[in-house]
């Protein structure tokens, strides 16, 4: 029979063997790439001459949790151990002491609660007392036997309670065996004659004339083609050039700025007070490296300053509250994109801007909120801002309606509310077109006088951040964001979804 040589060299090696062997075994035997052999076992198989098997197989494996403590030792050990060399198996010695000791390379509260669970030992009055010495873990030795790959005696119960502390992971495994048939074997018997075989035909044999003499490969018309996936534009992404093409048919012009910004930048020429708690760990991502901003405008820092101190106008009395240039100067990933409002009011951006002025961006902006429905830790904002004299929350309103009527939404409900940076304020809220349930889907005011005058500005600006995801999730009735942006969001719906307006 004639075959080509790969086939040829995986038929003799087959028929060499009686028991079926599995093609990752193969492959490392004939040194031939895994994907090669595969490819030639599902040919011979399909020439009925070899017969394939799959085999799943369960088996556990250490996440990188439980590799670190299998080599360094599980919390409770090592506390236990350091416990014991301080002399707590006589009397209790200092937790601080021991934790002291330990360092940073180990959590004391992970630590602590094994320890109990296990009655290895006891912390009261800050001292810890150790009852047992020199224990058989025997979470410790199921650790060692599954990265050992031993692990078959290892007791479920004890398993159940290392995927408990995301220690080991149970994972399935499909091997494929083959194995020749009776007409393999047959045609191995009988003799091999390899042939070379051309797949395409190129310019060298047709400019040659061995295309007439070649035996070409054969073609299995009926084979499903590969699928490519070529690169597609994210329908967020779209949804922002889609905004960004009203607001600029709508007069206004594009701004851009640092998403690492300092805190005076972000909160400080907001009026927002230092002891705010959106300003606090709890709500913004501080920077480690670098942790402050050093350049920023001494007159702008001592006029915002004061504003905070002591308010501004007759009857401004600022928020009696602390104020620290230190942390005005602290590094922060920006909470929004008004950020950039401030930085173009001041003149810091482009220089002195006179009235009338309109600007925007659609930017991220980044909160350390509770990922839900409508939250994630990171989000773009529709930011925007018009400066001329004598605007009202009439013009705001009719703002908004015109822009909003661009994506076919004409029932946006306004509800007052509260910003330390704007006054009056209020929210927008748009129907659902599924849920028909009101959706909040932005924030809006006139900027406050204690924000604008430190700032050089002596006319009005309405300003407003909306969010470009609840935006879309109005348009194409998503309701969930996370079904829209982020790493959860289904691939064959970035994949197939038509991207039009």
């Amino acid at each position: 029979m004639k075959v080509e040589p790969g086939q040829a060299t995986v038929l003799e090696a087959l028929g060499a063997r009686q028991e079926p062997i599995s093609l990752e075994s193969l492959a490392e035997q004939l040194e031939m790439k895994p994907e090669t052999v595969t490819g030639i076992v599902f040919t011979l198989e399909e020439d009925g001459l070899a017969t394939v098997d799959e085999r799943k197989t369960e088996g556990l494996c250490l996440t990188d949790e439980g590799s670190q403590y299998e080599s360094q030792g599980l919390p409770e050990l090592r506390l236990l151990e350091a416990a014991i060399g301080a002399g707590a198996d006589d009397e209790p010695v200092s937790l601080g002491g021991i934790v002291g000791q330990l360092g940073d390379d180990i959590d004391v509260d992970i630590a602590l609660s094994n320890l109990a669970r296990k009655e290895y030992g006891a912390v009261s009055a800050g001292e810890l007392r150790v009852s047992v010495v020199n224990p058989a873990d025997e979470e410790a030795d199921a650790l060692a036997e599954i990265a050992a790959e031993t692990s078959p005696g290892v007791e479920e119960s004890v398993i159940d309670r290392l995927e408990h502390r995301n220690l080991v992971e149970r994972r399935s495994r499909t091997d494929r065996y083959v194995t020749l048939t009776e007409t393999g074997r047959n045609v191995v018997a009988d003799g091999l004659e390899v042939t070379e075989t051309v797949d395409r035909v190129t310019p060298e044999l047709l400019t040659s004339g061995d295309w007439e003499d070649v035996e070409f490969t054969a073609y299995n018309v009926a084979a499903d083609p590969p699928r490519h996936i070529g690169g597609s534009e994210h329908p967020l992404r779209r949804m922002a050039e889609w905004v960004k093409d009203v607001l600029i048919g709508m007069g206004f012009e594009e701004m851009e700025g640092p998403h690492v910004d300092a805190d005076f930048w972000i909160n400080d020429c907001l009026f927002m007070p230092q002891d705010h708690p959106a300003r606090t760990h709890w709500d913004r991502f501080e920077l480690a490296e670098p942790a402050r901003i050093e350049e920023l405008p001494t007159d702008l820092v001592e006029r915002v300053e004061r504003a905070h101190r002591e308010g501004v106008g007759e009857h401004g009395e600022g928020y009696h509250a602390p104020w620290e240039e230190d942390f005005a100067r602290a590094l922060a990933l920006r909470g929004h994109t008004t950020s950039l409002s401030a930085r173009h009011l001041a003149g810091e951006a482009r220089g002195d801007l006179e009235p009338p002025q309109r600007f925007f961006s659609v930017e991220k902006a980044y909160r350390n909120d509770t990922i839900d429905a409508t939250h994630l830790l990171e989000f773009f904002q529709i930011e925007g801002w018009v400066m001329a004299e004598s605007l009202s929350v009439r013009d705001l309103m009719g703002t908004f309606t015109e822009f909003y009527e661009h994506f076919g939404i004409t029932d946006i409900e306004f509800k007052p509310h509260y910003n330390p940076y704007t006054e009056p304020s209020f929210e927008l809220f748009g129907v659902h077109p599924e849920t028909d349930e009101l959706m909040e889907i932005g924030n809006s005011g006139i900027f406050r006088p204690e924000m604008l005058e430190p700032l050089g500005v002596d006319c009005d600006v309405m300003a407003w951040g909306l969010a470009l995801e609840r935006l879309m999730m109005l348009v194409s009735g998503a309701e969930d964001i996370r079904d829209v942006h982020g790493t959860l969001v289904d691939l064959e719906y970035l994949r197939e979804t038509e991207v039009v307006y």
